[in-house]
């Protein structure tokens, strides 16, 4: 589980690989997540301790568009609704999905992309810290020129906390 770098800091192969590490990860537990007599609390720190930790493993160092974003929360509600299960209407006595919003509910804990931002937010905190004389802090904060960037020309340190 390392981390991939290119010449052109293009993290997305690095949060591709990520998710199918996170997808295998699900797919070897996934008989535990349907396994009705464990709680749902079990399964969900399951889900926590086994499936996260592999996909947020580095990710406090990518840059998230929305693409990789929806990527993420389809992994996430994936996982979930094998979690919660589906839920028996009263009225037609049918069973049906549960939605994004229920999921969301259900699950107390922050979604996977805003704990993705505020491991971002918290390593660009500490980097910001950190002296001028710190290889890190300069690639962060100044450009090859030697002149200081304002902000990315291409967007990727823009983050929004939802």
């Amino acid at each position: 589980m390392g981390t991939i770098l290119t010449n052109q800091n293009y993290i997305l192969e690095e949060i591709k690989s990520s998710l199918k590490l996170g997808n295998a990860c699900y797919h070897s537990v996934q008989y535990l997540l349907s396994f009705s007599l464990l709680s749902k609390n079990l399964k969900t720190k399951i889900y926590r301790t086994i499936i996260l930790r592999v996909v947020l493993c580095g990710c406090k160092y990518w840059s998230l568009a929305l693409r990789e974003e929806r990527r993420l929360r389809v992994l996430e509600n994936r996982i979930l609704r094998k979690i919660y299960g589906p839920k028996k209407d009263e009225v037609p006595r049918e069973w049906r999905k549960l939605h994004n919003e229920k999921l969301n509910d259900l699950y107390s804990s922050p979604n996977i992309v805003r704990v993705i931002k505020s491991r971002i937010m918290r390593w660009t905190g500490h980097v910001a810290r950190m002296g001028d004389r710190r290889s890190v802090y300069r690639n962060l904060v100044e450009t090859s020129d030697g002149k200081d960037q304002l902000e990315d020309p291409g967007g990727r340190w823009r983050i929004i906390l939802r």
